[in-house]
């Protein structure tokens, strides 16, 4: 005689026994069914573990991006900082420009000239260039000062005028009417001319390229004497000027105006 009975599932009793005597429960969950809980456990457990990884991920991401913002946010002020020395710069060199560029024909000289008489520079009659104290600035050029008087003072240099940057071949002017008394050539000063104004004063002109008077020669305020250049001790075109009461230097911005 056959059994067709099947035989009986395997099935996982859990038993669930309260505290205070109450009445348990009982679960009964079969071998397939445990089996396909704990896939869906796998599951959970692999999409968690993702999620996860994901998010540090993300927040490394985030962080790296945070890092960037604030790198770019330096370079933005480094590059402001920089346009604003370039701004700087264009404006010292648009200044040299206007002070070494050539003069346009609608902005007339207000230079001094001697009359011209048989190609010589004619001698003004001394009723007409009498004696005064240096008060005009010695240039048809504004210029530029880039040093002023020194009078050797502990740790610093002697420097007994102004130097001013000027385009080479600018009109030097006298200063004050007055007599030239020197005019040569310096191994310091290059070309120079020397001018005595009466009551004490005279001048110095240096590093000229050309002298236009000669010794002896009574000269008015504002006439032109020399051109500027770079000759002597110089590194560069500019005019020295000095001026000296009874042989002491003095400081030219106290009696002359730059314009």
């Amino acid at each position: 005689m056959s059994d067709d009975s099947h035989p009986p599932r395997r099935q996982l009793t859990i038993m669930l026994v309260p505290d205070g005597g109450q009445k348990g429960r009982t679960f009964t969950i079969s071998y397939p069914m445990l089996r396909v809980l704990g896939g869906v456990a796998v599951v959970v457990a692999l999409l968690v573990a993702g999620s996860s990884w994901y998010v540090a991920a993300r927040a490394s991401h985030v962080s790296e991006l945070e890092d960037k913002v604030a790198t770019l946010e330096g370079e933005r002020v480094q590059v402001q900082s920089l346009a604003r020395q370039l701004e700087g710069i264009e404006r010292q060199y648009t200044r040299i420009q206007d002070m070494f560029g050539a003069r346009t024909a609608a902005t007339p000289s207000d230079a001094w000239l001697a009359p011209i008489v048989a190609g010589r520079r004619s001698s003004m009659p001394r009723t007409t260039a009498r004696a005064s104290t240096p008060s005009s600035w010695p240039l048809s050029e504004r210029g530029f000062v880039t040093q002023g008087l020194l009078d050797g003072a502990v740790g610093q240099e002697e420097h007994p005028g102004l130097d001013i940057a000027v385009a080479t071949d600018s009109y030097i002017r006298a200063s004050g009417a007055g007599t030239v008394v020197d005019v040569g050539v310096d191994s310091i000063y290059g070309n120079f001319v020397v001018l005595d104004h009466g009551d004490g004063y005279t001048t110095l002109y240096g590093h000229a390229s050309l002298s236009l008077v000669t010794r002896g020669e009574r000269v008015r305020q504002d006439e032109v004497i020399a051109l500027s250049g770079s000759t002597g001790r110089s590194t560069a075109p500019h005019l020295h000027f000095e001026v000296l009461l009874n042989g002491d230097a003095v400081d030219p911005l106290t009696l002359v105006h730059q314009p």
